[in-house]
């Protein structure tokens, strides 16, 4: 038993001890490969290392290249620069040399012109001063009549100015009321819509068109042309009321004296919206507002007056238009301008109530609404009675002469003007060496076409003067009329 025990010891210890080798030979295995990993990875680093060093090496080498390039570059230019600022030394050496030379011959010109000039006041036994009072004398005779026949001219004009500023106020006047043509301005005409309708408009014993002229204030006239009615005022807003009136009863049928007057109360009212609607357009279509109500309304009555023709509404909105574009120009208030533009004719829709010029009117119609001193100041001077003291005034002037001015903007005689255009050009033909002449710009200019072998340069000149003198001693016209004779040579020659 106690062999078996000895025998278990000894197994344990040599157990043991196989255990203990074991473990010895595992950490010496271990500490080979770890020795064997540190070595690669230390070559591995070195190899990073010396790769890394080749490339930082390579960019130092292609920077230092592009570092000799610029250096190249810079050496250049600056060569350049030095050659340039050779070549400008030598120009400024050179445009001193000339201007040297210039003024030595400014100051040989001048010896020479001394030179010339005494000998010409010795030729003429004349001195320079004696020979400019000469000239003077020689020239004032020459135009001395000239002269005397502008100032007449100016006389005459003067004195014509009068009378035609005067007929201006009479014509004015009337045309607050009535026009040069009335059968054109005091008369609307209304369509029947069959035979039988102006029957029932005369009505029984005439009681329906007696009741329509005592409600509306116009006379009406039922048998002067046939299956129509026309309309007489001089109230342009009656007309419209009893135009709308009767064509509110042909719609409805209903015609008696009850209805009439009913109609025309609603005619009336609708009149007064479209009135107050025109009014209120203008102004949005101009681009202001702040415009009190009442003299919106004046606006829009506007709408339903002319003046020689031109509707005073339409020529009101385009003045402002204008307007607006010359203020912005030259710096003025284009507000105030444009209102101003815009109400400057608004004493026309009451100077049938109101006595007095239409422009004084207006102007106090505005105060009394409270506008801007510079907008009644404007409205008051677009008339040259009054002086226009502001940047503002100027442009409503200057405004109103364009629009009403443009060619079209008013009525005239087709017959009066082409009369007008053929008597000009026949007195340009009436001269001799013309061979045609054209009246253009509605009569403002005549241009005539000579004959340059019966005419020369000298001649022409002459020629223009004395048409200019013919057409103002024989004909009457606006303004001012521009004489252009046109000269042409030609050399004309054949090759064979």
């Amino acid at each position: 038993m106690i062999e078996g025990i000895l025998a278990a010891i000894v197994g344990a210890v040599l157990g043991a001890g196989g255990t203990v080798a074991y473990e010895k030979r595992r950490v010496a295995e271990g500490k080979n490969k770890a020795e064997q990993e540190i070595a690669h990875a230390q070559t591995k680093a070195s190899e990073i290392v010396l790769q890394a060093k080749d490339e930082a090496l390579q960019l130092e080498n292609e920077r230092r290249r592009e570092w000799k390039k610029t250096e190249n570059r810079l050496a250049d230019r600056e060569v350049s620069l030095d050659n340039k600022l050779d070549q400008l030394d030598k120009r400024s050496d050179k445009l001193r040399t000339q201007e040297d030379e210039v003024e030595e011959l400014k100051v040989e010109i001048r010896a020479i012109r001394t030179k010339q000039q005494e000998k010409l006041e010795k030729i003429a036994g004349l001195k320079k001063s004696e020979a400019a009072e000469k000239l003077m004398q020689m020239t004032e005779s020459d135009i001395k009549e000239d002269l005397v026949g502008l100032v007449n001219k100016l006389q005459h004009d003067a004195m014509e100015d009068a009378e035609e500023r005067a007929q201006t106020i009479l014509v004015t006047a009337m045309e607050r009321m009535s026009s040069e043509v009335t059968a054109e301005r005091t008369v609307t005409a209304v369509k029947l819509t069959d035979d039988d309708m102006k029957g029932r408009i005369i009505g029984k014993e005439g009681r329906n068109i007696q009741a329509l002229q005592r409600a509306t204030g116009v006379d009406i006239l039922v048998d002067d042309t046939p299956g129509m009615i026309i309309l007489s005022s001089f109230d342009p807003i009656r007309r419209q009321i009893a135009r709308l009136t009767l064509e509110m009863l042909m719609k409805d049928g209903r015609i008696h004296p009850a209805r009439i007057e009913e109609v025309v109360a609603k005619a009336e009212k609708e009149i007064e919206k479209q009135i107050a609607r025109a009014g209120e357009d203008a102004a949005r279509e101009v681009g202001v507002v702040g415009i009190p109500k009442e003299m919106l309304r004046l606006l829009g009555e506007l709408k339903f007056r002319t003046s020689y023709g031109q509707n005073v509404l339409m020529h009101s909105t385009e003045m402002a238009h204008m307007a607006g574009l010359i203020a912005e120009e030259i710096g003025a208030d284009v507000r105030i301008t444009k209102i101003a533009t815009l109400l400057h004719d608004v004493g026309k829709a009451v100077t049938h109530k109101i006595e007095g010029k239409h422009h004084h009117i207006g102007a106090e119609l505005a105060s009394k609404y409270g506008m801007d001193e510079r907008i009644v100041h404007a409205i008051q001077a677009h008339h040259d009675d009054i002086e226009a003291t502001t940047p503002e005034a100027l442009i409503v002037r200057v405004c109103d002469a364009l629009s009403a001015a443009r060619p079209g903007a008013r009525n005239i005689s087709a017959e009066n003007f082409t009369e007008r255009m053929r008597d000009l050009e026949n007195v340009a033909m009436s001269f001799r060496g013309i061979d045609k002449a054209y009246a253009i710009s509605a009569g403002r200019e005549i241009r005539v076409i000579v004959s340059p072998k019966n005419v020369d340069d000298l001649s022409a000149i002459k020629l223009a003067r004395d048409i200019a003198i013919k057409i103002e001693s024989t004909m009457q016209y606006p303004g001012t009329i521009k004489v252009n004779v046109i000269r042409e040579t030609r050399a004309i020659e054949f090759a064979k």
